[in-house]
């Protein structure tokens, strides 16, 4: 078996491990952090289980850490009291952003970890089996119910040869993207193996793995082997250890190759991820500003290599330089080996140890800007500012870049770029607040800004309403549900969110569904890419939204608007995404009828006359939810 077949059989609760069949799988930790963590444990408290039953659940504080009103506070201090209640430890803001903290300090190589948040993926670098979902499937794993997925294809990538000097890590995933797409990881697992593993370090395996959320992976994951022992006992924690190999004859749905001594510094332009070109080839455009760290870039390693590049050099007087080490971890110990120091006399502006910019919190470009960042995703707008235009590239690239001005490839630089991994890292979990021992009676403290969640009612017998909107291929997230700095405070209150859902394509879309009494929502391919966040389904359904119709969906949001009740239909012909227009009269007869026979659902377009035939991927049990009008629902049912 490989790798994935492993840890899935493993933790197999139910179901055959025959790709495309669903399964469910235990899970052994969770996180959570506080743009979704919010949601995620007012539907815990909602399920009424006193205590989680997994082995470790985590929720951290690195998101909304802009404090300029009572709302991200208020948000903070609810986590921290429900957690304390039930169970989970809580990383207090300050101590790092969840992954990275996660890697450092929590991860187990062969254990699943489920997370709030869609780069979940980056424990794979340990030889875990991480997957981002929903807040509502998280809490259910909370509660010790198992974690229902299809079974993925599993693709084997190859890594042959070893890494040119100031080629990075980020090169890596960004030639992976360029060759399969932010669509070509779906219904997959991306499994890492070959010579060229060897090479790699931790925090450079899981910035491959925490990108690779882009390609719309179920996840990704790299071998645990004697890299991963050396990492583990620096933190401390050599006895959280297990050997996880593929074996010799292990087989793989698909494969490709990857020459690691061919590639060069590469950047994903404006804006998707999968939009790569070499250094080389773009040229060097003049730069405003750069940002480096988020969940993708911001190790002890990254940071190393960028503080040796600043060294006795001066950020370039037009750009502005920003960086975040990703934990306290890092921080410190760049404070206490003199880096932070480099970085500082250069003219680095240090944030904190928190996602900040990376989900537009802070740090808005100027308008029509070129921004470099060692982020994971580039969308229109998710900096703050639209028309800014952002590049995702390595630490390296990012370092050399701010100090010349413009876009330049490392390899100029007559230096060396090796940085030795520690073998003692500086642990000090000081920043982690253990939860009350079971029985403690934890007041529970909820500010004015939390809102009650919206719970679906059961699906009726006929639908009809009008189509709402209608939006193109590989609407984000961020166009359904905007995730700024203005609008992250209100993550625990749906009803205001609401008012901005799907604004970024048309304005008036929130006042349309309220006046149409709600309707449907017609889309192109890869429909929901993303994050994991289940605001962009919650939104929606406090807005009467039945059901969204597109060519394909994303996989986290489709299993979100299940979660929801809202049915998720893809057209069985591309071509009928013409036949449907703004406002036209739809409706779906004898829904409940159809969805119990079948896996087709026939829409009528009453404006034109003519049906549309819609399949919905569904199970069984997929099935029963929808019926029940949600996951929450189809929970209080079936205890």
């Amino acid at each position: 078996m490989n790798i994935t077949q492993k840890i899935i059989k493993n933790h197999l609760v139910s179901g055959e491990m025959v790709a495309g069949e669903e399964i469910s799988i235990r899970i052994d930790q969770t996180l959570t952090q506080d743009s979704t963590g919010t949601m995620a444990y007012l539907e815990f408290e909602a399920i009424g289980i006193p205590r989680v039953k997994t082995k470790k659940s985590v929720a951290y504080i690195d998101h909304n850490t802009l404090q300029s009103g009572f709302e991200n506070a208020d948000d903070h201090k609810y986590i921290q009291t429900v957690t304390k209640k039930h169970g989970i430890h809580f990383s207090r803001p300050g101590n790092g952003i969840c992954h990275q903290v996660h890697l450092e300090r929590f991860g187990v190589p062969g254990m699943t970890l489920l997370g709030s948040d869609s780069h979940t993926p980056t424990g794979g670098g340990i030889g875990m089996l991480a997957i981002g979902a929903g807040g509502m499937d998280v809490a259910v794993a909370m509660g010790g119910g198992a974690y229902y997925l299809t079974m993925p294809k599993v693709v084997k990538v190859n890594l042959i040869g070893k890494l040119n000097p100031w080629v990075a890590a980020k090169d890596i995933i960004l030639e992976v993207l360029r060759r399969l797409s932010v669509k070509g990881g779906v219904g997959k697992v991306i499994e890492y193996v070959g010579e060229g593993v060897k090479s790699l370090t931790v925090p450079e395996r899981a910035t491959i793995t925490n990108m690779g959320a882009e390609l719309g992976a179920t996840t990704s994951v790299f071998p645990s082997d004697e890299t991963t022992r050396a990492f583990l006992k620096a933190q401390g924690r050599e006895a959280d250890y297990t050997e996880i190999l593929p074996d010799a004859d292990a087989t793989y749905d698909e494969e490709l190759t990857i020459d690691l001594s061919a590639l060069e510094p590469m950047a994903a332009k404006p804006h998707m991820p999968d939009n790569v070109d070499t250094i080389k080839n773009i040229g060097p455009i003049k730069v405003d500003q750069v940002a480096i760290g988020s969940c993708t870039n911001s190790s002890y390693m990254d940071m190393m290599k960028v503080a040796r590049i600043l060294k006795g050099k001066t950020v370039h007087e037009d750009v502005s330089l920003v960086i975040a080490p990703g934990s306290k971890q890092v921080l410190n110990m760049l404070s206490q080996n003199g880096a932070l120091a480099d970085m500082i006399a250069a003219g680095a502006r240090i944030l904190e140890s928190a996602c900040g910019p990376c989900i537009g919190m802070g740090q808005s470009p100027k308008t029509d800007a070129i921004s470099l960042r060692t982020f994971n995703r580039n969308f229109e707008g998710r900096s703050g500012t639209v028309s800014a235009q952002v590049y995702l590239v390595s630490p390296e690239v990012a370092a050399i870049s701010a100090i010349k001005g413009v876009l330049t490839d490392p390899r100029e630089l007559d230096m060396s770029n090796i940085i030795d991994m520690p073998e003692k890292f500086m642990i000090n979990d000081n920043m982690v607040v253990e939860p009350a021992p079971e029985g403690n009676d934890v007041e529970v403290v909820r500010g004015p800004n939390i809102k009650p969640f919206p719970v679906n009612v059961a699906l009726p017998e006929n639908l009809k309403g009008k189509s709402l909107i209608k939006v193109e291929d590989n609407i984000t997230t961020d166009h359904i549900m905007p995730s700024n700095a203005k609008l992250l405070p209100y993550r625990s209150n749906v009803p205001y969110l609401s008012e901005y859902c799907l604004t970024p394509c048309d304005p008036e879309f929130p006042a349309r569904a309220k006046e149409n009494g709600g309707g449907f929502i017609i889309g192109g391919s890869n429909y929901g890419q993303g994050s994991s966040r289940e605001h962009a389904a919650l939104a929606p359904l406090y807005l009467g939204i039945k059901a969204v119709i597109v060519k394909s969906f994303a996989r986290i949001h489709m299993a979100n608007l299940i979660n929801s009740g809202i049915l998720p239909l893809v057209l069985e012909s591309e071509a009928d995404y013409d036949n449907i227009d703004m406002m036209d009269e739809l409706a779906i007869d004898n829904v409940r009828t159809q969805l119990s026979e079948g896996n087709k659902i026939i829409v009528k377009n009453i404006t034109k006359n003519i049906e549309i035939p819609t399949i919905i991927n569904v199970s069984d049990r997929q099935k029963d939810m929808l019926l029940a009008g949600g996951l929450l629902n189809y929970t209080r049912e079936n205890n």
